[in-house]
This record gives C-alpha cells, sequence and structure tokens, in this order.
C-alpha cells in the first residue's frame, strides 16, 4: 500500500489535504503556521514559470518559421477566449437564480465591517482597462522576468521569438541551445512538483484553522453552488465541444488528473502551470501551441474566475437584500467582460476583480464581500481548478484546429471511433 501511494501523486495529494483538514480543525495554532509551506512551494513554481514560458515559446516560434500561422493561432485563442469566459459568466448567473444562496442572509450594509477587506478594495480602486494595458508592457525587458508577469514575459518571448525566426537558418545554434535548457528546467519542475502534498497539506491546515468549519458550513450553500456551477461549465460547456472535436471529456480529465488536484490542493493554478505545458505536449500538441495558447490563456481565459464574478456579485446582491432588474444584470455582465480580463495580474486576482467590478457596478454594495471573505480559499479552489481545466482544454483544441496535433499521441484523450482528422484548417 506504501509502495502503492509513493506512485501515485494524485493519492498523496489527497492523503495530505485530509490530513492538513484535520490538523487545521485539532491544532488551529499550527495549522496557521503551516501556511508557510504552499508559499513556498508556490514561489518555487513562479521562479520557473518565466524562463519555462521563454525558452518553450522562443523555441516553438523559431522551428516554426511561418509567422502568418503564429498570428492565425492568437487570433482563434483570442476568440475562443473571449466565447467561453461569456458562457461561464452566464453559468453563474443561471446557478445562483436557481439556488438562490443568499436568500435569507439578510445582511444589513450599515452593520457589516469592511475593516478586513479595505486592502482588497483599496487595491480594486487601482485597476482600470488603461491600467490593465499598460501592465501588458513591462518596464524594461528584463523586467517582466523580475515581476514574474506571465502575459509581459509571453510577450516579450512572442517578439524575441519573431525576431529569431527572421534570421533564418542562422537562428538553429541559439534554438538548440535554448531547447536544452527548457529541458533542464523541466528536469528541475520534476523535482519540484514532489513538494505538491506538502503544499496542499499545508494549505489545508491553514485554511480550515484560520476560517474553521463553523465559516464553511455557514456559507456551504454558495460552496455548493460555485462548485456545481463549475462542474456545469465543465460538463456542458466544454464537454460538447470537446466531444464535437473528437475527444471525450472524461478520458481528457483523466489524463490530468495531477494537475488538477494540485490546483484543487494549493487554491492556485500557477503550480500546475510548467507541469500542465508537458502533459499537453505528451498528448500531442505542438509546442508552439502550447507556448503561445496556455500562458495567453493564463491571463486572458480564467473561466473560474470569470464564473465568479457573476455568482458572487448575484449572491451579495441576494444577502442583501439587493434587487435588480433584468438590465441591470445585464449590464453587470458586461462590466464583468472587462474586468474578468485583469484577474490574473494582481494576487488575489479573483477576490480583488470581484471588487473593481463591485466599485464599478454601485447599485451591489461593495461592502457585502466582508460576507464570503471568510471562504474565500475554498471558492479559490474551484476557480483555481475551472481556470486549469479551461486552459488545457483551450490548448488541446486550438492544436487540433491548427493541425498542430499529433492524433497518434493524442489517442488516450479521444472517443471511440472518432475520424482522423486535423478539424477545421
Amino acid at each position: 500500500m506504501h509502495q502503492f501511494i509513493r506512485r501515485h501523486l494524485i493519492l498523496q495529494i489527497l492523503l495530505a489535504m485530509t490530513l492538513g483538514a484535520i490538523l487545521g480543525a485539532w491544532r488551529p495554532g499550527l495549522g496557521v503556521a503551516c501556511k508557510l509551506l504552499p508559499d513556498i512551494f508556490i514561489r518555487l513554481i513562479r521562479m520557473m514559470i518565466a524562463p519555462v514560458i521563454f525558452t518553450s515559446v522562443v523555441v516553438g516560434i523559431g522551428r516554426m518559421g511561418d509567422l502568418k500561422r503564429v498570428g492565425r493561432i492568437g487570433l482563434r485563442a483570442v476568440v475562443y477566449f473571449e466565447v467561453m469566459t461569456t458562457l461561464a459568466m452566464i453559468i453563474g448567473l443561471i446557478m445562483v437564480h436557481l439556488l438562490h444562496p443568499g436568500n435569507g442572509v439578510n445582511a444589513r450594509v450599515a452593520e457589516l465591517n469592511t475593516k478586513d477587506i479595505s486592502n482588497y478594495v483599496g487595491k480594486a480602486n487601482e485597476q482600470s482597462f488603461p491600467a490593465f494595458l499598460l501592465n501588458l508592457i513591462p518596464r524594461t525587458l528584463v523586467g517582466a522576468f523580475a515581476e514574474g508577469e506571465i502575459i509581459q514575459v509571453l510577450l516579450v518571448s512572442v517578439l524575441f521569438g519573431v525576431a529569431l525566426a527572421s534570421l533564418g537558418e542562422r537562428n538553429r545554434p541559439l534554438i538548440s541551445g535554448l531547447d536544452l535548457v527548457y529541458q533542464a528546467l523541466m528536469r528541475m519542475i520534476a523535482g519540484i512538483i514532489r513538494l505538491a502534498p506538502l503544499a496542499a497539506f499545508g494549505a489545508m491546515a491553514f485554511t480550515f484553522a484560520k476560517f474553521g468549519m463553523r465559516s464553511l458550513w455557514s456559507l456551504g450553500e454558495l460552496v455548493t453552488c460555485m462548485f456545481l456551477a463549475c462542474a456545469l461549465f465543465v460538463a456542458l460547456g466544454l464537454g460538447p465541444v470537446l466531444r464535437w472535436n473528437g475527444f471525450s471529456l472524461f478520458h481528457f480529465l483523466r489524463a490530468i488528473r495531477e494537475e488538477i488536484m494540485i490546483a484543487l490542493g494549493t487554491a492556485s493554478s500557477e503550480p500546475a502551470f510548467p507541469r500542465l505545458m508537458a502533459k499537453l505536449e505528451s498528448l500531442g500538441c505542438s509546442r508552439p501551441v502550447v507556448g503561445l495558447v496556455l500562458p495567453a490563456g493564463y491571463s486572458f481565459n480564467l473561466d473560474g474566475s470569470s464564473l465568479y464574478l457573476t455568482l458572487g456579485a448575484l449572491y451579495i446582491a441576494q444577502a442583501t437584500n439587493t434587487p435588480l432588474s433584468f438590465g441591470q444584470e445585464l449590464g453587470m455582465l458586461a462590466i464583468c467582460l472587462i474586468t474578468s480580463k485583469g484577474a490574473a495580474a494582481v494576487v488575489g486576482g479573483g477576490f480583488i476583480t470581484l471588487a473593481a467590478t463591485l466599485a464599478m457596478f454601485p447599485t451591489i454594495p461593495v461592502e457585502g464581500m466582508v460576507l464570503i471573505l471568510g471562504i474565500d480559499q475554498f471558492l479559490a479552489s474551484a476557480r483555481a481548478t475551472t481556470n486549469l481545466i479551461g486552459n488545457a482544454a483551450a490548448t488541446l483544441l486550438v492544436a487540433h484546429w491548427e493541425g498542430e496535433l499529433d492524433l497518434v499521441a493524442a489517442r488516450p484523450v479521444r472517443t471511440r471511433g472518432s475520424s482522423v482528422g486535423t478539424g477545421i484548417s
């Protein structure tokens, strides 16, 4: 049994999460101290993301050579991102109306203690569309790598890759060298990932110690609504699209199950990013597509975070007895389409972006965010997991549409009897 657990990362993470929850509930003081474990793990992974993106994208574009194809891949990805994030928001709206998780809370805005969310609201006030556009561009060439902003690193990588591709055959020695660096980085990540169970243990211990079972049970309807909405998006949103293109949702989720558990256990999709890149390549996606679509998705295709925005906003409206007309809900949805694009650029992005949304839509009191602060860690696990699944699916689909998918390697995630083809050309 011991050897079986050692060979399966997903079982290690599940066991670690269970033990962490027990420790946090039993010894809260020790559980709070365990937060250091996920912080160390996430920082170790984050230091690897920028060089992994750079080497992967540069090598991919440099070898591809066809810059028109690079532009076509980017355009298809952006259109797909916008459609799916909008669908996620609509599902969030529908689920709140079906389950009414905020009914009966009857919170009075004047009695809410907003001290705990003042920092989030302050950061939300700094968010704007012009600020988001400026954030796409690093202050210096090395600044993107120093700050670790995924979208900035991607921009620098694409520009460098395009410049390198324009050099023709002279770029071969540098591309070969960067490819070796990429392989060495992935070896390093394989070692760091072994610490994932410890990170999951610490994250669960801290969550249960900090907020306790009382917070979870008191807001259990919202937690349930969030997880059900995310499951519905994956099953009815991503599932049909994957199946229409010849892929099995069940087999696909099974293929990336360990990456899903990392995101679920740490409440962040970033720790699974490098491993997910390698997994998608092993499933037949070409490196150029993985290098372009996956990092872009981490900034623009946040399905779970988008769903959370509409669900969280309407929950607060219900909990504070704030009536909304159908037109007002559509207006809020339009605002969410704008604010959601900056969610990945900020630490604690989901919660801060919700604050920014409510600040732009004053009908719903931003003070109501106090009601969900205590369980945001649980909601963050649902957001991160859905974000990861959505971006993995987007990469697979774009690779398929571009004819950049090895159908033999992708056989484990294809439906039985699906025809062999390259998708939309």
